[in-house]
């Protein structure tokens, strides 16, 4: 069974900085992309970011392009995001997810159970 945790959430104030974790487990950690989204409240699950299998290809979505990170290590089993110059409007609850392929662009099949991003301003 396929499981993700994500972790590194918290409050944080306008301009600063975290950096989320999401450690999977259940199946080969290497043979697939990874991503994040996010959910604020009133509003629909969004997509922030995906990498594929061995890190080389990323791709963001345009509202946190040079800000935010997103990379993986597979020794770990670990993909992580590092947030910079965070925003209020960044406050949301951040999923990390795992595609059914290697590659970006083709939809996740499991998600972790989040966790909150919160910036103050």
């Amino acid at each position: 069974q396929v499981q993700l945790v994500e972790s590194g959430g918290g409050l944080v104030q306008a301009g600063g900085s975290l950096r989320l974790s999401c450690a999977a487990s259940g199946r080969t950690f290497s043979n697939y992309a990874m991503g994040w989204l996010r959910q604020a409240p009133g509003k629909e699950r969004e997509f922030v970011a995906t990498i594929n299998w061995s890190g080389g290809s990323t791709d963001y979505a345009d509202s946190v392009k040079g800000r935010f990170t997103i990379s993986r290590d597979n020794a770990k089993n670990t993909v992580y995001l590092q947030m910079n110059n965070l925003k209020p409007e960044d406050t949301a609850v951040y999923y990390c997810a795992t595609s059914p392929s290697p590659e970006i662009g083709y939809g996740w099949d499991y998600w972790g159970q989040g966790t909150q991003v919160t910036v103050s301003s």
